[in-house]
């Protein structure tokens, strides 16, 4: 079954808006085996949206709307659709029930305008709006199907979850099971080397993606409502652990390194404290995001300038002087002072060189040393990232959790 995604609104064309439904509705196709070849965009014109819509319907079996249900002039979806199966708009009481108690809740009265969202196309499927005012509604004809959706992403997301969901998954009587494995240390073409054949087994598919810094392998297979994917999922997900070690960290499609790491601490009953230079507190905000840090984060030092990392964490003048503030020997220092100070179990420091500017020939933007220091002393490595700051920063701060993660597999 092919689905097209159709998004309505010159908000989205203009760039005023992110069109996150489209992504939100795609990830959720996969999992009743719906493939979605195409994301279009239109704006708000009843011409050029039945034009898409045509064009769209000739070349998938289902086309999910989102967006122009509201009450105003140019919201146009649903009647544009209606328009295009011929059909009639009439009124649902459901849904008029629902927009006067809506209103009413929220103390606005209702104007005439809000009327005409209470308008369904005649024999269509409603689906009943349970955050805002425009019901969404499924409409079955000549082996085709639309469903229509609100654009506001709140509206949307309950509206599909509870209701076009559902119906999809009866409709489909199958589903894509997917696992995904989080693969930190190694580049995207050592990873696809390593594991070649198993891109080319048919069932399961094995696909990677990658972000700054690291790859996710998905496995994914096709199957019938209620059949267990297990006996095909497991030998390929054990190989691609046993071939890849420890550099698989985590599974899930949520799962990220600051929460692998606060769940390992916690398990060993462990402490970590930070100090950042030129990350300037995402490191310490990536592991305070997460529930039940408390447990396991002490305290954290920006110390950016020079005169902090040596007023706050003892690093000493001469190391400043002689080595500078982004090199090993500093990195090592801010990791043994900031153990020293806060008494955790472990201390990660990150100092380096974020650019743009900044960068010489011996010390380039990207060169960043990621300290650690635990009971049996301080060291540090030392790294080349590559990218605009955000990504040199990112990079840091993932690799620097990446080295505690390591640490605390070797001290299990």
């Amino acid at each position: 079954m092919v689905c097209e995604i159709l998004s309505v609104g010159t908000e989205l064309l203009m760039g005023q808006v992110a069109n996150t439904d489209a992504q939100y509705i795609s990830q959720r196709l996969t999992s009743v085996g719906i493939t979605v070849y195409r994301h279009t965009v239109v704006g708000d014109n009843a011409g050029r949206l039945d034009e898409a819509l045509e064009t769209a319907l000739l070349r998938s079996d289902m086309v999910i709307t989102t967006g122009g249900l509201g009450p105003t002039e140019d919201d146009l979806t649903k009647e544009t659709v209606a328009q295009h199966f011929s059909l009639k708009l009439v009124e649902d009481a459901g849904s008029l029930e629902n927009l006067m108690a809506f209103q009413k809740r929220i103390g606005r009265p209702i104007t005439q305008n809000n009327f005409k969202q209470a308008l369904i196309p005649e024999g269509s499927i409603v689906m009943p709006n349970r955050v805002g005012t425009a019901p969404g509604c499924i409409i079955e004809k000549d082996n085709k199907t639309v469903a229509v959706l609100p654009g506001p992403p709140s509206e949307m997301k309950d509206m599909f979850e509870n209701c076009l969901f559902p119906y999809l998954q009866k409709k489909s009587g199958q589903t894509l099971v997917s696992r995904y494995l989080h693969i930190f240390g190694i580049g995207e073409s050592t990873i696809e080397t390593q594991l070649q054949d198993l891109f080319h087994l048919g069932s399961p598919t094995l696909a990677l993606y990658c972000s700054t810094a690291e790859c996710t392998a998905r496995i994914s297979v096709m199957c019938a409502l209620g059949e267990d994917p297990a006996p095909i999922l497991d030998p390929v997900e054990n190989e691609i652990r046993r071939r890849l070690g420890n550099a698989v960290y985590a599974e899930g499609l949520y799962e990220d390194l600051p929460g692998t790491v606060l769940k390992m601490l916690k398990a060993q009953g462990k402490t970590v404290s930070f100090a950042e230079s030129c990350t300037g507190g995402m490191l310490s905000s990536s592991i305070v995001d997460l529930s039940g840090a408390s447990e396991v984060f002490s305290e954290s030092y920006i110390t950016y300038s020079n005169d902090a990392k040596r007023r706050l964490l003892g690093v000493r003048e001469e190391t400043l002087l002689f080595s500078g503030a982004v090199s090993r020997a500093c990195a090592q220092e801010m990791a043994y002072g900031t153990r020293k100070n806060s008494g955790s179990d472990y201390a990660l420091s990150i100092t380096g060189i974020a650019g743009p500017d900044g960068g010489t020939a011996e010390k380039p933007v990207g060169l960043v040393y990621i300290g650690l220091a635990d009971r049996e002393g301080a060291y540090a490595h030392e790294f080349r990232f590559h990218g605009n700051r955000t990504n040199i920063r990112t990079a840091s701060v993932k690799h620097a959790l990446n080295l505690l993660r390591l640490t605390l597999i070797n001290k299990a």
